[in-house]
């Protein structure tokens, strides 16, 4: 059934809801009936030019397809575990490996261990799929930030994450530290709220010396959007042999260090509004 035009009388609104909504892995069917958008000729507007998420995709080529399923059936799968695995007709992987050996017959008790193995696996990825699909919808539903929110939200990030002072060792100063990227641009966006100038901020990397320095540099100066030679010497920490670490890889980049230069008045409003946000959420009515 067409619905009226005015219900999507304001259609930058909802096309920029249905992008975001894409964006964080929605199929068409789902933007559909969050939006309540049931005109598919609306439906693919609003979404226009935003490709569909991974896991929407239909299956490979039958190329693909079929040197799978031969791959498969080599390694002692049966036409039924193949069909399933591959979602493709019976008929089709009885014509792309017909000509192959028929596997060996398991034993009962290795072909119950198989068939565990398989439940499990599919049970694994249903999970995983709600996961992706409950996070998608939650950061949906946070949508626009206000000042005031992003004021609020970074006052709690540096309170949770920033130097602070203390009574055996006074240190008005505002310095952040983190190995989020998310984190830090949420910060910088809190500084540039405040109206903290570029020229006040400086920024050093501290990573571990077996990692790629160079190339953590070069990310968080990207990411910063400054240029790497502004940023100070690149603080290295060595490797305790007896430690097994984590944190390694290609996605390690160590730690940025951001400081505000002539932040002590910054500092002093900081642990105000701080100490404000506790009393106000201390009053409120359980």
């Amino acid at each position: 059934m067409a619905h009226s035009p005015g219900k999507y009388a304001d259609f930058e609104t909802l096309r920029e809801r249905a992008i975001t909504l894409r964006r964080a892995g929605y199929s068409l069917r789902q933007i559909r009936d969050e939006l309540k958008i049931y005109n598919n000729d609306i439906l693919n507007r609003l979404v226009k030019g935003e490709p569909p998420p991974e896991w929407t995709k239909r299956p490979r080529a039958k190329d693909d397809l079929r040197a799978k399923a031969r791959e498969l059936r080599l390694q002692g799968w049966t036409y039924d575990q193949i069909e399933v695995e591959l979602g493709c007709s019976r008929s089709s992987v009885s014509l792309w490996v017909r000509d192959l050996p028929r596997p060996e017959r398991r034993a009962p008790a290795e072909q119950a261990r198989l068939a565990n193995r398989m439940r499990w696996e599919h049970e694994l990825a249903v999970r995983d799929e709600k996961r992706q699909q409950t996070k998608a919808t939650a950061m949906a539903q946070i949508g626009e930030m206000s000042d005031r929110e992003l004021f609020v939200a970074g006052v709690a990030l540096y309170w949770a994450e920033g130097t602070k002072d203390k009574t055996y060792a006074r240190r008005e100063t505002v310095i952040f530290v983190n190995s989020d990227p998310g984190v830090i641009k949420l910060y910088l966006a809190w500084l540039n709220l405040l109206g903290v100038e570029p020229e006040r901020l400086s920024y050093r990397v501290m990573i571990h010396i077996t990692a790629d320095v160079e190339g953590a540099n070069c990310y968080w100066a990207d990411l910063v959007g400054v240029d790497v030679s502004a940023f100070q010497r690149t603080t290295i920490k060595k490797h305790n042999p007896k430690t097994v670490r984590k944190n390694v890889g290609e996605n390690y980049r160590g730690c940025l260090v951001i400081r505000v230069s002539q932040a002590a008045e910054l500092y002093r409003q900081i642990e105000g509004w701080w100490k404000g946000m506790v009393v106000a959420a201390d009053q409120r009515t359980p």
